[in-house]
């Protein structure tokens, strides 16, 4: 069960949703969550999307079971601390923030498949993100990132990289090392023509969107 509570929280979750797997708390105008939202149920999905969030209380720090977390569309500055004890995570949305850096434990969490920070602030990716060994999909289109850290070579499981809107982010060569990538989208970037490494990628079957 989904307990949706869109547009009608309450200053309290003791006692609502402890049978449910998921809590929808999005759209709903909040500033801060219910200081108790850790004792809101076994959670494996918390969607806070689409409020005016500057943080999470530490209650989060308590939903271990989280598999997948919607932060998007908010106002942090910064992925919250919280998240880092969410070693369970799956999915992690951050989009539509202010995010000018990925924390340097983003590699703790291990079970990350899919990250989402698009149009955030970012101007590049910290070395510890070659610790996201099971990440399938990276999201980063319209930020600023200048080049990606060659570290990326390490995300053995990865399959796309979604880089619109970047300026003429830098390429490494590990960037060839992870042997499923399979799209990398380069649109809306104004690159005077094809990086050397998208160019091999697309010789070796890679979907290579560009211009």
């Amino acid at each position: 069960m989904i307990a949706d509570l869109r547009g009608n929280v309450p200053p309290s979750l003791a006692g609502v949703a402890t049978d449910a797997y998921g809590l929808v708390l999005s759209e709903s105008g909040l500033a801060a969550l219910p200081a108790d939202v850790g004792t809101a149920g076994d959670l494996r999905m918390l969607d806070v999307a689409h409020n005016a969030l500057t943080a999470l209380p530490p209650g989060v720090a308590d939903l271990t079971a989280l598999e997948v977390l919607y932060l998007g569309d908010n106002r942090f500055t910064e992925i919250p601390e919280v998240v880092r004890a969410l070693r369970s995570l799956v999915y992690l949305g951050g989009d539509g923030n202010q995010i000018p850096a990925l924390p340097e434990w983003i590699g703790e969490l291990e079970q990350l498949v899919e990250l989402r920070v698009q149009h955030n602030r970012l101007t590049e990716l910290p070395p510890a993100i070659g610790g996201l060994r099971a990440l399938r999909e990276l999201h980063l289109r319209g930020n600023a990132i200048s080049a990606l850290p060659p570290e990326i070579g390490a995300l053995r499981e990865l399959r796309a990289i979604d880089l619109r809107a970047n300026g003429t982010p830098d390429l490494p060569p590990a960037l060839l090392d992870p042997p499923r990538l399979d799209k990398l989208d380069l649109r809306w970037n104004p690159y005077p023509e094809l990086p050397e490494v998208a160019a091999a990628l697309r010789d070796r079957g890679c979907f290579v969107l560009w211009p």
